[in-house]
């Protein structure tokens, strides 16, 4: 029997409360395992932190943890609600990337459904006179396409869902839109 693709689940849950992101990535996990597919959250390592330990090295150690996971992994779809700003969470664009980078398809979601234009602000330019772009897209142009040109697909919330930023049925599109993009592959 071969074994389950594995799937990076990247987004800004890691900085929830913990109940909170223990109970979107079980119902992420359950979701893909429909699928037969094994969900991989970046919390899923053991790291431990002495005392003494600098915070610059724990981050170095969970950048490795996490990049290490990605490594494992066959996908990634990603939470691209924007987080702490208009634009999606630097980290997860960041793993991405990283995904992309090593030609595996990126999948991802957003519950806004206003385009990066729209969350910017209605002009061409903003308050210091940069250009804001405007390819009617849900983020900057290298985020939406990069997923495109991976093979993945970006979805786009149409209401509310169960969570400001996380809705069942909106993952569920994801994890049948990879399913797709696998079955693919293997042809």
């Amino acid at each position: 029997m071969t074994s389950p693709h594995r799937i990076y689940l990247a987004g800004p849950e890691v900085f929830f409360p913990e109940q909170e992101h223990r109970t979107i990535v079980a119902e992420k996990k359950r979701l893909l395992r429909e699928h037969r597919f094994e969900g991989v959250d970046p919390l899923d390592t053991d790291l431990a932190f002495p005392e003494h330990e600098s915070k610059q090295d724990q981050g170095l150690r969970i950048y490795r943890a996490n990049r290490e996971l990605m490594d494992s992994c066959d996908a990634i779809i990603a939470n691209l609600t924007p987080f702490r700003g208009i634009s999606a969470d630097p980290g997860t664009v960041f793993e991405v990337g990283y995904m992309i980078g090593q030609g595996k398809p990126a999948f991802g979601f957003t519950m806004n459904s206003r385009s990066y234009r729209e969350r910017a602000g209605s002009g061409s330019r903003d308050e210091l006179g940069n250009a804001i772009e405007d390819f009617e897209l849900s983020d900057n142009l290298m985020i939406d396409c990069g997923i495109t040109e991976s093979g993945g697909r970006l979805v786009i919330a149409e209401g509310p869902g169960d969570h400001s930023h996380f809705s069942s049925e909106v993952f569920r599109d994801c994890v049948s839109a990879l399913a797709r993009c696998l079955s693919s592959q293997k042809k």
